[in-house]
């Protein structure tokens, strides 16, 4: 339920709070006053589209903040999000938008995207415009309204049609391509063949090119190594191992005379000892130095086989291995893309599959179609409309869409004795938004766990006289299930209302227009219900009618259809 909504500079707006309480209230005033300001600004709050359009001229930016009890079925989904509050029955939405067109949201004071203030709208609030009857010549918003009705889920429908289809797409291909896809294998199978004679080794290359290296230069490598060891340990003359002994010797006759010298001396020990063990590495190096002339012959025969493949590639020669294992996953996919029993065999399963679960979805929209039809007819007695039919139509298609068997569509006959006839070739506009009302509170009396708040944005246009009492007694019966905010200039709409507020333009000091939004009571009340009875003028007679109208507001019995129990949903795949 919404309880509270507050705008900083939108549109007309300086600066508004309202509280909004259960039941059933109506926005009035005259018109071009801006009551549908509230509504625009609830739906940029949900996450409608917002540009530097809705910020009040000379202000620098726009901001709605709206407060709604948190259902529980967004617990699961605050939590997820981060966005739990301190009050878990509280749930703070907030927008703001800057005069460059910047927008920025929040929710419970928790940077959020414009996408989870939709998902978050989906739980609170449902919004019926005057032209809500477009919608439903649409063929996805009449199966979306059906499918609500019935409690189905498409999510694993379409799941199963795209993996049928993508089965259809591979067998076709298969099909429409078999020769060129066949000599696509060849050409792999011939260029496998050829890395496999190789048989290129992770690593090898590089293990290749070291050891080509070391025998390419072995003599010079043996050269420089037995150099080295006569220079550290083996030369006639003196030799550095030789050099540092000497030195040792001579520091320690006189060490004992400054302890300076003793780091020195420890230094010249350290120096000794790694020049010894450099002999000794020396000495083993030489020990396994060996000219290979056989082995480098082999060396030079493998690296000049990998080298040509890699030219004739145009690959490094370290990415053979790679490119091998790469063609030999493209020739499994080639093999499984032209194995067409396999692939006639994978479609069989998979439009088995979805035909099971479109037949589930078929009998479940049939079994409601009925009820639906019967349920909207009823209202449409007490809304100018006697001895209308309402029917929901279940047309098979050709051939099986993502969204199931059939298209779903709306007929309507307006009075008795006429045969149904599609919604969109209804020719009365009155007609039109009557049938729209009738549809709109029917399943949200049926809908057992909808959104919390439902706002009807004039959809009683054209509505007038008796029908306009009946559309205020169900608006106000409505409002017993769910909190209902309605914005009407329809009098006995208005009379009905448990909670009226009024909203005014008026020119402010510096000349600019503003608007307003005030709760009205008593004698208030009585004077906008009898300007909209009556106009500008306000005679005894119209206040006498309004008193009265307000003072019978509790509704008649109205003959409103009984929603059967709400079908069991089934939980998302």
């Amino acid at each position: 339920m919404l309880r509270r909504l507050a705008l900083r500079d939108f549109v007309i707006v300086p600066a508004l709070e309202l509280d909004f309480h259960a039941g059933f209230s109506v926005l009035t005033g005259e018109t071009g006053a801006g009551k549908s300001i509230l509504v625009d600004a609830l739906q940029l709050a949900l996450g409608s589209r917002g540009d530097a359009g809705v910020v009040r001229e000379g202000a620098a930016r726009a901001e709605i903040t709206a407060e709604f009890d948190s259902p529980p079925t967004l617990a699961t989904w605050l939590d997820d999000a981060g966005f739990q509050g301190d009050d878990p029955g509280s749930l703070l939405l907030r927008r703001t938008v800057d005069a460059q067109g910047k927008s920025r949201a929040w929710i419970n004071g928790s940077a959020a995207t414009v996408t989870q203030l939709r998902e978050a709208a989906d739980h609170l609030l449902d919004i019926h415009g005057q032209h809500a009857w477009q919608s439903l010549t649409r063929p996805a918003a009449t199966r979306a309204l059906l499918d609500s009705q019935a409690g189905i889920d498409t999510t694993t429908l379409v799941q199963l049609f795209n993996t049928r289809k993508a089965a259809a797409d591979a067998l076709d291909r298969a099909r429409e391509r078999s020769d060129e896809l066949l000599r696509e294998r060849e050409r792999l199978a011939w260029q496998i063949g050829e890395l496999d004679k190789l048989a290129p080794d992770d690593g090898e290359w590089a293990e290749l090119s070291a050891e080509h290296q070391r025998l390419a230069h072995a003599q010079a490598l043996i050269d420089g190594a037995r150099g080295a060891l006569q220079a550290v340990a083996e030369a006639d003359e003196a030799h550095a191992e030789g050099l540092t002994a000497q030195a040792i010797d001579a520091l320690a006759d006189v060490a004992d005379h400054d302890p300076r010298i003793a780091p020195i001396l420890e230094a010249l020990h350290g120096a000794q000892a790694q020049l010894q063990d450099a002999a000794h590495a020396l000495n083993a190096y030489l020990g396994r130095a060996d000219l290979d002339p056989q082995r480098l012959a082999e060396l030079d025969e493998r690296m000049a086989a990998w080298m040509g493949l890699a030219r004739r590639y145009r690959r490094p020669p370290a990415e053979l291995p790679a490119l091998l294992a790469q063609w030999r996953a493209e020739l499994a996919q080639l093999d499984a893309a032209t194995d067409t029993a396999a692939l006639e065999a994978a479609l069989a399963e998979a439009d088995r599959h979805h035909q099971a679960e479109a037949k589930r979805v078929s009998a479940a929209r049939a079994q409601a179609a009925g009820p639906l039809g019967a349920q909207v007819s009823q209202a449409m007695q007490g809304l100018g409309m006697a001895g209308g039919r309402f029917e929901v139509a279940l047309q098979p298609l050709a051939a099986p869409q993502s969204q199931g068997l059939e298209t779903v569509e709306f007929l309507v006959a307006g009075h008795a004795g006429s045969t149904p006839r599609p919604l969109a070739k209804v020719a009365s506009g009155g007609e039109l938004s009557r049938l729209a009302l009738a549809i709109a509170v029917t399943t949200a009396q049926a809908s057992a766990d909808g959104a919390g708040t439902l706002i009807f944005d004039e959809i009683d246009a054209g509505i007038g006289g008796a029908v306009g009492d009946t559309v205020g007694a169900l608006m106000k019966q409505l409002g017993r299930q769910r909190q209902v905010l309605a914005v009407t200039h329809l009098a006995q709409v208005a009379a009905c209302a448990d909670h009226h507020y009024v909203v005014s333009k008026a020119l402010g000091p510096d000349g600019a227009t503003t608007s307003t939004v005030a709760p009205v009571a008593g004698e208030a009340r009585v004077a906008e219900v009898a300007r909209m009875l009556g106009g500008d003028r306000l005679g005894s007679t119209s206040l006498a009618h309004a008193q009265a109208m307000l003072q019978q507001a509790v509704p008649p019995a109205v003959d409103t259809p009984t929603p059967p129990p709400a079908p069991r949903r089934r939980s998302k795949a």
